[in-house]
């Protein structure tokens, strides 16, 4: 069963990305909770992540980590890894960086542009879909593991 909303402006997108990360942060998992997030340039990926990350505490800047592939966040005793594999040529990049170590039980994993490690990544417990229109966004939750049908039970 997926989950849908409506996210008129930039803010609301940064409110329900802390809404889902207290959802995402009540589930016990044998391994990392992975969310794929999907939508195009400017769909507000990045926007979401921002708002996650900041449910958890973090006070500095929430940026993209289009060049460094990856960002590593250490709050409430989780590891927060913020990936953006946009600028990925390859998958195998994903095993010189040693991809397997990031997916460790304590931590959320969401990763942009997750077709672009087809094959390496671990599949997602829920995948993130946003699209933009007409200067506000359409947030679909859809669930691909237990775990992922629980976040949309708390959610709900």
């Amino acid at each position: 069963m997926s989950y849908s909303r409506f996210l008129p402006d930039e803010q609301a997108t940064i409110d329900f990305g802390r809404m889902l990360i207290r959802a995402v942060c009540q589930i016990t998992s044998p391994h990392a909770i992975t969310l794929y997030l999907n939508g195009d340039l400017g769909a507000g990926k990045t926007t979401l992540s921002r708002g996650m990350i900041q449910g958890l505490g973090h006070q500095g800047n929430v940026k993209s980590p289009t060049y460094t592939l990856v960002e590593e966040y250490r709050l409430q005793g989780k590891r927060i890894y913020h990936f953006d594999l946009y600028r990925l040529s390859d998958p195998e990049e994903l095993e010189f960086m040693g991809i397997r170590d990031y997916f460790s039980a304590d931590s959320i994993c969401l990763i942009e542009w997750a077709e672009k490690g087809a094959g390496l990544l671990a599949e997602p417990d829920l995948s993130v879909n946003i699209s933009y229109t007409d200067n506000a966004r359409r947030i679909e939750l859809i669930p691909q593991s237990e775990q992922g049908e629980a976040i949309i039970q708390l959610l709900k």
